[in-house]
């Protein structure tokens, strides 16, 4: 279940530039507690909603799990940290397969308090090029079966959908060759067009991040063409790091070339920025990294929805840096992010 691409981070050797641009900032190792009240407000930082806010928080989740597992083996400290992942919402990245089960199971919790459900859509044919999470529906037939059946689950449900992370953002660079283009923008446009149809949902286009594509002006023409306009808005910085001030500057410019469109940014691993020493493997669990902004629709920012934690943090990018398979579950990983949050 992994949300990470070798060829989406090519561009990342330009991250130092891109930091001293728009305003990044992060140590490659904060100490626990360190952070400086100015350091928050530039990472976004500050905001504390009531547990889950207006979203749903999975009892069962991986993090939830791990802390019954290290109280029982005497590990309180390293549970009551963990807490600070398992008490945040955080989105489900349905089986691929067959989304309904898992999709129909959060959509039971969260009615009890007619909380949101936080959803991720990542089936497209001819997934991630390739890479570590390769894959995808087997062509275009399969994709409609599918996104129907994920659709069908939420129902009258009250749900956030990020339609497809990197679908868009890979014909940018150029990882998804052009015979796969039409195909890939007919599917975006007809899974957001579907998803509308639902009472409840709003849908969020994925447009990668400022490392990713560096120029906003190159997202404006194929977000348009993928269907955003129909769409309630984009999403940003998905399974990155890049922090919410630049995050939020390159949202500003993307929007301004669609209209003002309004967009949502993924903040459950940014609270210690991009990792600058090693940008052709920053993407793929780096080391000192921290849980950004707590997931709130309290922004501050009229074109800014929500920080959402759309990756689920503790889960790995790939077996980089000692990690299980892409999309397992990394407790210790878990617990660095949790210990250096201020979150």
């Amino acid at each position: 279940m992994s949300r990470h691409r070798n060829v989406r981070h090519r561009t990342l050797l330009a991250a130092a530039l891109l930091t001293l641009a728009v305003g990044c900032s992060g140590s490659p190792d904060p100490d626990p507690g360190t952070t400086s009240a100015a350091q928050r407000h530039s990472t976004g930082e500050g905001a504390e909603p009531a547990p889950g806010g207006p979203f749903w928080v999975d009892p069962d989740s991986n993090a939830a799990k791990q802390i019954k597992i290290w109280e029982a083996q005497g590990r309180t400290a390293d549970a009551e940290a963990l807490r600070r992942i398992a008490d945040r919402p955080m989105a489900d990245w349905p089986a691929w397969d067959d989304p309904g089960p898992g999709i129909r199971r959060a959509v039971a919790g969260a009615a009890k308090d007619q909380r949101t459900i936080l959803l991720v859509a990542y089936n497209i044919p001819h997934r991630d090029c390739g890479g570590l999470s390769a894959g995808g529906a087997a062509d275009t037939a399969a994709y409609r079966t599918w996104f129907g059946m994920f659709a069908e689950a939420i129902g009258d449900a009250k749900a956030i959908v990020v339609l497809e992370p990197d679908a868009v953002a890979h014909m940018v660079d150029g990882c998804t060759t052009p015979e796969h283009w039409d195909e890939r923008y007919q599917l975006l446009n007809e899974a957001i067009d579907h998803f509308k149809k639902l009472p409840n949902t709003k849908v969020y286009l994925d447009a990668g991040n400022p490392a990713w594509i560096p120029d906003p002006a190159k997202l404006v023409a194929p977000l348009t063409r993928a269907g955003v306009a129909r769409a309630d808005g984009f999403a940003l910085n998905v399974s990155n790091f890049q922090t919410d001030d630049a995050v939020r500057a390159y949202g500003t410019k993307v929007s301004q070339g669609l209209g003002g469109k309004h967009f949502v940014i993924d903040t459950s691993r940014n609270g210690a920025g991009p990792l600058l020493d090693d940008p052709g493997q920053a993407w793929c669990n780096p080391p000192g990294r921290a849980l950004g902004t707590a997931p709130t629709t309290s922004t501050g920012n009229p074109l800014l929805d929500a920080y959402l934690w759309i990756k689920r943090p503790g889960d790995s990018d790939g077996t980089c840096r000692g990690g299980p398979a892409a999309g397992a579950w990394w407790p210790e990983y878990a617990l660095g992010l949790a210990r250096r949050s201020t979150a």
